[in-house]
């Protein structure tokens, strides 16, 4: 195998796969990417057999060929050779060769026939979607989604088609994210809800976040796949029963409140910082017309602020985690949100002020 290439496509290429690699090493060739030379471009593919990710930049092939190397240095050492041109050969053993201006380095490499092959898509089966609908819905749910790994069921996103919509959801077990919009193409191709691993739709908005228009997405029974011109990722769907998130919803919360996102997010922030690392509780004193927010750790100290806000109910006090508040009025753009309450030991409701598009359940603590 022998090409040249340019330097900024190659790291860029590189680089984007390299959230996919495989650093646990349980199979050392999936610590690896496999470089295809062929047809004056290169193909780059990498897996955790999970996630797989595709893409390819012009190149000029002098010799076709393929081997797979280490991801990791592969990328390091193009980020720091010199030039603007990077030279790529191997030679027997599977030995690469990376030479820019007075610079060589030679890495160990694997055959490319020992590394994973990729999940071929099926072209018919993919539709066009909307990136900003589909960005806009990870950014909403993501931060709910669970890191727990015992709980696989909820270690990804339930995507699914309901009455010409489509919703995302998310949760952790302490909240729920629950996203709406319109159309159904997203998730067209499949009858019920599909569950995506969070690994995957977070490289999938790496791509849409990265790239303008052209995307395409497919569900199987197995697999879903975003493609957007030589970027292509498989990513395996997650086995097992989503939560019913129907029934976590509150049907009886009375009491509404509504308060300016940005001045009820700042003095949140502010607050927190004085309550307990490991639970980060934070009470709220909802009365007449105000709110009163309040922190306190017996080893540094305590913390009181005041913010105005619509409300005219009984007073009630609820302490809630205070990251889990601020990671949803974050991702919220509006000027204003609704909470809405039923008693200080019931789950609460968080809205967009005025909107039914997206619904965030929070759980309250104990202090």
């Amino acid at each position: 195998m022998k090409f040249t290439i340019g330097k900024p496509d190659f790291i860029k290429v590189l680089q984007r796969i390299q959230g996919i690699v495989e650093k646990r090493n349980t199979m050392p060739i999936l610590a690896n990417v496999l470089l295809d030379a062929s047809k004056g471009k290169v193909t780059i593919m990498a897996t955790d057999l999970e996630v797989f990710i595709r893409d390819a930049a012009q190149a000029g092939v002098s010799e076709e060929g393929s081997v797979t190397v280490n991801a990791r240095k592969v990328f390091e050492i193009a980020k720091e050779l010199p030039g603007d041109q990077i030279d790529v050969s191997t030679g027997k053993d599977d030995k690469l060769t990376l030479k820019a201006g007075k610079a060589r380095f030679n890495i160990m490499g694997l055959p490319a026939k020992e590394f994973p092959s990729f999940p071929e898509p099926d072209e018919g089966a993919l539709q066009p979607i909307d990136g900003e609908t589909m960005r806009n819905m990870i950014e909403k749910t993501s931060f709910a989604v669970s890191t727990d790994e015992t709980r696989y069921n909820i270690n990804g996103f339930l995507l699914e088609r309901e009455d010409g919509r489509i919703k995302m959801v998310a949760t952790d077990g302490h909240r729920l994210a629950l996203v709406v919009s319109e159309g159904d193409n997203i998730a067209k191709g499949q009858k019920e809800g599909v569950l995506l691993p969070r690994k995957g739709v977070m490289e999938m908005k790496k791509v849409l976040d990265e790239k303008e228009g052209g995307f395409f997405l497919g569900i199987s029974q197995k697999n879903a796949v975003m493609k957007r011109d030589n970027t292509v990722i498989t990513v395996r769907l997650l086995e097992g029963e989503f939560p019913d998130y129907r029934r976590v919803i509150p049907k009886d919360n009375d009491k509404k409140v509504s308060a300016k996102r940005e001045d009820l997010l700042a003095s949140l922030k502010r607050v927190s910082i004085l309550s307990t690392d490991k639970i980060k509780g934070v009470k709220f004193g909802f009365s007449d017309s105000r709110l009163v927010l309040s922190s306190s750790s017996p080893e540094i100290g305590e913390a009181t602020e005041e913010v105005d806000i619509n409300y005219s109910e009984d007073e009630i006090e609820i302490a809630f985690n205070a990251r889990y508040f601020i990671d949803v009025l974050e991702a919220l753009k509006d000027e204003e949100v609704s909470i809405n309450l039923k008693d200080s030991l019931s789950p609460g409701i968080i809205r967009p002020a005025g909107g039914e598009d997206y619904t965030y359940i929070i759980m309250p603590m104990r202090l």
